[in-house]
């Protein structure tokens, strides 16, 4: 089963669309292991400022490696996060007006070894010179990014670099047979039946995910839970909590509602409002859905 088919994870502010943040998709081959490209359009000149809260970023159950050049100074910064199961407060102090351009990989978790140079085991809610784990990619886009800076004409270059270090062999059965299994069930599987549907020990299966995945399968399984119902209730305008406590298998409307604020770091109400203040027309939201 190719798992980007059935499942869409979308960010706190899936509607953001500016200058300096545009997601793109990535090639068809590539597409069944990356989310998104993302970035600024081109270079953008960013003005002196005072530290602020510039944003706040929830598990999507993916994981990003980020290149942001400063042609200003002359320099490249790089990160890869690692898979997040908390909510993360962005903050940005400009000490300087500098011209720089950023350009990210979005992989889902499940795609990532097949880029990866070392394993995911400790990477969650991690950060770490991308380096490390992808010194070949980091090695070869750090090369373009002086030189191209339109990201309509970077990810075509990197795609090539992608699908040439693209290593089928690192692709695990277990662990996609899994996650298949996991999505399937939209989040809304006990561990118990995931051990009998791939058959496999718990224990196994947990070394596996924290292997390749970089959490437990249990973990894997509530994130990918929230995220489902935070597309349900962004995207459904006929969205009903007590409906979806017996979909996604929560005891009741109060745990959904814990369940998501421990992942979201606000209410379900409040979530919605802070995605839509990048929405001109409230009708886009199901127009994109």
């Amino acid at each position: 089963m190719e798992l980007h088919k059935i499942y869409h994870p979308i960010t706190a502010t899936p509607f953001k669309r500016t200058e300096e943040y545009m997601e793109f998709e990535p090639c068809d081959v590539l597409k069944p292991y990356i989310r998104c490209f993302w970035g600024s359009r081109n270079v953008v000149m960013q003005e002196e400022s005072q530290e602020d809260v510039i944003g706040i970023v929830t598990p999507d159950t993916c994981m990003d490696i980020i290149f942001t050049t400063d042609f200003t100074n002359n320099k490249i910064y790089n990160k890869f996060c690692g898979i997040d199961d908390r909510t993360i407060i962005m903050h940005e102090k400009n000490k300087e007006k500098r011209a720089t351009c950023v350009f990210a990989i979005r992989f889902y978790a499940w795609g990532v070894p097949m880029f990866a140079e070392e394993s995911m085991r400790n990477t969650k809610n991690n950060f770490f010179d991308a380096g490390y784990h992808f010194p070949g990619i980091k090695r070869e886009i750090e090369k373009r990014l002086f030189d191209v800076t339109d990201i309509n004409q970077l990810i075509p270059i990197v795609e090539n670099l992608l699908l040439k270090r693209f290593n089928d062999r690192n692709k695990n059965p277990i662990v996609f047979q899994a996650a298949s299994k996991i999505l399937e069930k939209k989040g809304n599987l006990l561990m118990a039946n995931l051990k009998q549907e791939v058959f496999i020990g718990i224990r196994q299966l947990e070394r596996l995910f924290l292997e390749y995945v970089g959490v437990s399968p249990k973990n894997f399984a509530s994130m990918v839970r929230y995220q489902y119902v935070w597309s349900d209730f962004l995207y459904n305008k006929n969205f009903n909590i007590a409906d979806a406590v017996y979909k996604y298998g929560y005891s009741d409307q109060a745990h959904l509602c814990r369940d998501f604020k421990k992942y979201h770091s606000m209410s379900m109400s409040d979530a919605r409002k802070y995605a839509m203040q990048n929405v001109g027309n409230i009708q886009d939201r199901f127009s994109e859905s």
